[in-house]
């Protein structure tokens, strides 16, 4: 299900607060991050906050920019993002910033918070109100309404944590940006920015790190998740990992006789054991294959490792005893993501995804890729 990119967006103290208990708002930042939030926002095609967080901050969340908002209206957006909200109760205050200032806002609610919300903001006339699951909202349904529906494709997430938290332990995060105060706030009841619970790739899963640097006396941070989503359920890192397996394709030397097709091995935890493409070790390899020779076939990680192929797994072939459905399912690996079902062009009715779910394993497609997983492949016809 495609959604728009989520980037996590937070100022935090030292030991991870986003305030403290104080009557007033601690500050993080200053006007230097202030200035490159607001650059962000203007990149962005809406902001989301909790319902929480317009309660506890009344933020108007403006690109306050007035050179930005004219490069947005130059390049044919609005002048300002579109605003987005959750609440599961639909319990809002019409009178918030939020609500009278910038372009369009979307509620988004649960089937029981509908009416509560489309009450209390009668009048409002620029606001939609969606509802999406029947008790706590549905944030795939959330993401999938934005992306297919109102066109966005960059999701700017402004708080609070419990957002922060839900997004991030249902792998729909794309990237974290952190902006890290040089203070300690130490008081156990300070609100956090993330909750307890699981995540994906649990304890272990270290994120990448892309971006580190000083904004005034803050330092920003920016990681990317790395840990594979679960069964049929993708994670933001299942699509950055597959868009890899894609790339990797185009590596391929050409073939009249053969797919170009890329491979990437992941662990739970994010942590990439091998990548691989065809023809890379000999005429007749295949990615898949290719990647799971470079691992040792009594490596514990594969039991719960993901292959990521931009073409599905071969369940018959000619030029090797065993097809590349056979090899994952051999090596012990139980789940599989890949863009493009294998058409007929050289095995009648294929049906890799077929032999892999017979034995036990997930496969999940995520069709968004399919048209990268084709262009190294345009010469076949």
């Amino acid at each position: 299900m495609p959604h728009p990119y989520v980037l996590l967006s937070a100022a935090v103290s030292l030991d991870g607060c986003l305030d403290d208990t104080g009557p007033g708002r601690l500050l993080l930042s200053g006007p230097a991050d202030f200035d490159r939030v607001d650059e962000v926002r203007a990149e962005s095609d809406a902001i989301l906050v909790g319902a929480g967080t317009l309660r506890a901050d009344n933020p108007r969340l403006l690109v306050n920019s007035a050179e930005r908002r004219a490069a947005r209206v130059a390049a044919g957006r609005p002048e300002y993002p579109l605003k987005v909200t959750v609440s599961g109760s639909g319990d809002l205050d019409p009178t918030a910033n939020f609500w009278s200032t910038g372009g369009e806002k979307i509620v988004y609610t649960s089937d029981k918070g509908v009416q509560r919300a489309t009450d209390a903001l009668r009048g409002h006339d620029d606001v939609d109100v969606v509802p999406v699951g029947s008790g706590d909202v549905d944030w795939r349904g959330v993401l999938a309404h934005l992306h297919d529906i109102r066109g966005v494709r960059r999701l700017m997430v402004e708080g609070g944590g419990r957002v922060h938290t839900q997004l991030l332990q249902q792998g729909l995060a794309d990237e974290l940006q952190l902006a890290v105060a040089p203070l300690v706030v130490g008081e156990p009841g300070a609100p956090r920015l993330f909750g307890p619970g699981g995540y994906p790739g649990g304890p272990r899963n270290r994120m990448r790190l892309v971006e580190t640097r000083p904004v005034g006396d803050v330092v920003l941070m920016r990681y990317v998740p790395t840990a594979p989503g679960t069964g049929n359920v993708p994670s933001a890192a299942d699509h950055r990992w597959l868009a890899l397996a894609c790339e990797l394709a185009a590596e391929c030397p050409p073939s009249r006789t053969a797919f170009s097709v890329g491979a990437v091995v992941v662990a739970a935890d994010g942590t990439e054991l091998a990548r691989g493409h065809s023809r890379e070790s000999d005429p007749v390899s295949h990615a898949e294959e290719a990647a799971l020779a470079k691992i040792g076939p009594d490596d514990p990680r594969l039991a719960t490792a993901t292959v990521y192929s931009s073409l599905e797994p071969c369940a018959r072939r000619a030029s090797r005893p065993a097809p590349c459905a056979r090899l994952i399912l051999d090596a012990g690996v139980r789940r599989v993501v890949t863009a493009w079902r294998e058409p007929d062009t050289f095995v009648a009715s294929a049906d890799g995804s077929g032999l892999l779910a017979a034995e036990g394993a997930d496969v999940l497609v995520l069709p968004e890729y399919e048209a990268s997983a084709k262009a190294p492949n345009r010469h076949l016809g």
